[in-house]
């Protein structure tokens, strides 16, 4: 609803966005700028970054390792251990989205070892959804000249309460979860019926949003950024 405002969406993919004003701007830090909507002749932008893979890669340790028999148990399985123990998966398992863009990319596994278990593949792929999070928001941060104070998230995989407190870890931010999780077409529909009077104005609408889970960071500053460091790292191997 304003310059700043944030908001990501975990379904197969994950696409994040911020509002940016009604002034069109470039990026500079290969994201995409994009129409967030019209009213009345006036068109307010965002920029946009886009990750190929999010849910689907709980899918792929369901269907294709056999590691969990429903995308739900991908929780409990991450948290049965404290971490990941050095495994990161980057999954670029259709290339590797933004800011990086580079479609022939393969998904990497960086820390593979004996040790090495079901529940720290689990635990690795639902942390590469902080991290490739992270990545964005440094991006649309330099893009888009605000640093929101709270990020806030919908689509299916926000279910997962590992994945959103993991996001809030990651970001140093708090992660607002929805009443409504299916909120891209919520706002759809808000615009439908701000044309139809259903609504008054954004601010109308703004009022009706609810929220369902607050997460707040938790993590150490050291911490978060030692484990982003190890992802920066794996993602080089495949720049």
């Amino acid at each position: 609803f304003s310059p700043g405002m944030v908001k990501s969406t975990y379904g197969t993919g994950c696409f994040a966005l911020m509002n940016i004003g009604p002034a069109f701007k470039a990026s500079a830090n290969r994201l995409l700028t994009t129409p967030a909507y019209r009213l009345n002749g006036q068109t307010t932008y965002a920029v946009e970054g886009s990750i190929f893979v999010a849910g689907a890669a709980v899918k792929w340790l369901r269907d294709n390792l056999g590691i969990i028999k429903t995308s739900a148990e991908s929780e409990a399985l991450a948290t049965s251990v404290p971490g990941s123990n050095g495994l990161y998966i980057v999954p670029a398992f259709t290339g590797l989205g933004a800011p990086y863009w580079k479609a022939d990319a393969k998904a990497l596994f960086k820390g593979v070892g004996l040790e090495t278990t079901k529940a720290h593949f689990a635990r690795a792929v639902l942390e590469a959804q902080g991290y490739q999070t992270r990545d964005l928001m440094a991006a649309m941060e330099a893009d888009g000249g605000h640093s929101p104070a709270v990020i806030r998230a919908d689509g299916g995989l926000v279910a997962n309460n590992f994945v959103c407190q993991f996001l809030a870890d990651m970001l140093g931010k708090p992660v607002e979860i929805p009443r409504i999780t299916e909120a891209t077409a919520w706002g759809a529909a808000c615009l439908a019926g701000l044309q139809a009077g259903v609504f008054k104005d954004l601010n109308d609408i703004s009022a009706r949003w609810q929220l369902a889970r607050r997460y707040d960071p938790a993590m150490k500053p050291e911490e978060r950024e030692a484990l982003y460091a190890g992802w920066k790292n794996a993602v080089d191997l495949l720049l």
